[in-house]
């Protein structure tokens, strides 16, 4: 699965803009009307510099009195207008840009839920909570915002440069010429940014990870005393960030001096050859003055357009790596012809089933296993032998890379995912509790029950009496990841959604090693509860947890090593009697 990365494509805003289309699609209207709301915002600074004309030439000229008590108030009105317009294009572009925000975001939501486990095997917390949140910020909201600032000035500009030639075409050429001379600092500029923008996501997705990892590992850190560790670590990390800020400031903010400068240049220049024309009779003062004031309120949008420019291109860059992400595909998709899985009648078969994590480097070679539906299998054997990958390939957690998995004579592979996941229960060493209430997490495992349905699954769990002793009963917030609960209750609760779930299948993976010999027996009491009348797979360190199993599977290095009842492995004096001989010699 592909590891991300702060891969920044060439930017193309045509090809942005049409990406972008399905998300603003369904708000068309609105944001058109947005839009359109911006061409008489920007095309009213050209009237009110046109007004300067005639109030020159008929005011402070020929000193009409009528006229002159007229043009201050055409200005206000003017300009009250202009002022309702701009509430209201704000108003609706950041409507249509936050509605846009959250389409983007369930649609990369919609495909980190799809995305396989190797991939959040391969990517940090800090790298997907920053590309899959704040990218969908950064592009949606600067994507409108920005739209409407460009569309605003670029009839500004217009209405502007027609007041320019309509005053002077001679000092209009000039000034128009000074506008050409900013496009290759700006493109100068925007290669110049690439590098660091990509370097400082995947700064900022390292801050993101730190954060993460000092929450879940508060603990850890407090009982190895890391405190010290971690305070460098962030230290170190927020220095490149320091440094990283200051290297794009070096290399953008010096465009709005340089652009400061040219419009300084072409204001001089406007205003020498200016008064050329007016002693020579070729323009009126009124002319020059509305003139100045045009060429003024075109440039002066511009003072900013470094800083302005570098939150363009990162929205664009955002662009680009949102839809890097929509791009990917799961390797484990459903096959087309893929068939629902209703029912488990014979058996789960391994045959020849070979698996690598990372291509190169085998973790099991030939697993043959055979589990009759009704049976109990457990699977013993060392640390990293291979026993919770065996049991992760049979949900399609991962995919096998060579042999095969079948269900009643039936490949895997042609049954739908949600389906064959939905014949299995899981129950781990570590189970995932959401935040919310003990009900919620309950019907998590079947959301259709009945409350009946949810005390016997409590109770068959053994903690019915327990969640009844609760003010708030089912309705008890347990915290995030359950931290209210203590150990052997998770693991109960855990059950009580796998009971629900009802599913044929049972896979439990060292349900009970974590807990202490009070809590196990609790666990283990509904444990049985759950395994009666199904398929279980069994993953234990304790062998006196699977005794009882129909089938005992020694799995050492990736290879079944031997395989048999508890008695019969015990005879044969293999690796399965060394494990037995290791755990209870003292006893």
């Amino acid at each position: 699965m592909k590891k991300l990365k702060a891969k920044l494509a060439e930017n193309n805003f045509v090809k942005n803009c049409r990406r972008m289309w399905p998300y603003v699609k369904p708000f068309w209207f609105r944001a058109l009307l947005g839009v359109a709301l911006t061409v008489p915002v920007g095309a009213l600074d050209g009237v009110i510099a046109m007004f300067l004309k005639p109030f020159m030439d008929r005011v402070m000229v020929e000193k009409q009195p009528h006229f002159s008590a007229m043009i201050p108030f055409l200005i206000v009105g003017f300009t009250v207008v202009q002022g309702i317009l701009l509430y209201s294009a704000n108003y609706l572009n950041t409507w249509v840009g936050q509605k846009i925000t959250i389409g983007v975001k369930r649609k990369l939501y919609e495909k980190l839920l799809a995305m396989d486990t190797s991939y959040f095997d391969t990517n940090n917390s800090g790298t997907i909570l920053f590309r899959y949140s704040n990218d969908a910020e950064i592009a949606s909201t600067s994507l409108v915002e920005n739209l409407k600032k460009f569309l605003s000035r670029v009839f500004s500009s217009i209405a502007l440069v027609g007041v320019l030639i309509y005053n002077s075409w001679q000092l209009a050429i000039f000034a128009i010429l000074i506008l050409a001379l900013f496009l290759p600092p700006m493109a100068w500029v925007r290669r110049k940014m690439k590098d660091i923008l990509a370097r400082t996501v995947e700064n900022l997705s390292k801050v993101m990870t730190i954060y993460n990892e000092t929450f879940a590992g508060n603990k850890t850190i407090r009982s190895f005393t890391l405190e010290q560790i971690f305070q460098q670590r962030f230290r170190e990390t927020t220095d490149l960030t320091f440094r990283l800020a200051m290297k794009m400031v070096q290399r953008t903010n010096w465009l709005s001096p340089v652009m400061h400068i040219l419009m300084s240049i072409g204001v001089a220049v406007v205003i020498g050859y200016g008064g050329y024309l007016i002693v020579h009779g070729k323009i009126t003062s009124g002319n020059f003055v509305a003139f100045i004031a045009a060429l003024m309120m075109l440039y002066s949008p511009l003072k900013g357009v470094g800083n302005n420019y570098v939150a363009i291109q990162n929205s664009f860059l955002a662009i680009d790596r949102i839809f890097e992400i929509l791009d990917l595909q799961p390797t484990i998709k459903d096959h087309p012809d893929a068939k629902e899985l209703k029912e488990v009648k014979k058996d789960i078969t391994f045959e020849n089933v070979c698996f690598e994590y990372v291509p190169g480097r085998e973790v099991l070679h030939n697993i043959n296993l055979d589990i009759p539906v009704g049976s109990t299998v457990a699977l013993v054997g060392n640390s990293g032998g291979g026993k919770t990958t065996v049991s992760a390939l049979l949900p399609r957690l991962y995919d096998v890379h060579k042999g095969s998995i079948k269900i009643d004579g039936t490949d895997i592979k042609n049954i739908t995912q949600s389906s064959l996941r939905r014949q299995i229960a899981m129950v781990f060493q570590d189970n995932f509790l959401f935040s919310g209430t003990i009900r919620e997490n309950i019907l998590l495992g079947n959301p259709n029950i009945s409350e009946e349905v949810m005390w016997h699954a409590l109770k068959n769990a053994c903690l019915d009496q327990f969640v009844r002793e609760l003010p708030n009963g089912l309705d008890t917030e347990i915290g995030e990841r359950g931290i209210l609960l203590s150990g052997g209750q998770k693991q109960r609760l855990a059950i009580a959604r796998a009971f629900v779930k009802n599913a044929p299948i049972v896979i439990l993976d060292e349900a009970t090693s974590a807990l202490d010999n009070k809590s196990e027996r609790v666990v283990q009491e509904a444990l049985d509860n759950l395994m009666k009348d199904r398929t279980v797979i069994v993953i234990a360190h304790r062998l006196s947890t699977i005794q009882n199993a129909d089938k005992i599977v020694v799995v050492n290095d990736g290879k079944i090593a031997e395989e048999g009842t508890h008695t019969e492995l015990l005879k044969r004096n293999g690796a399965y009697s060394a494990l037995y001989a290791m755990q209870f010699k003292d006893k």
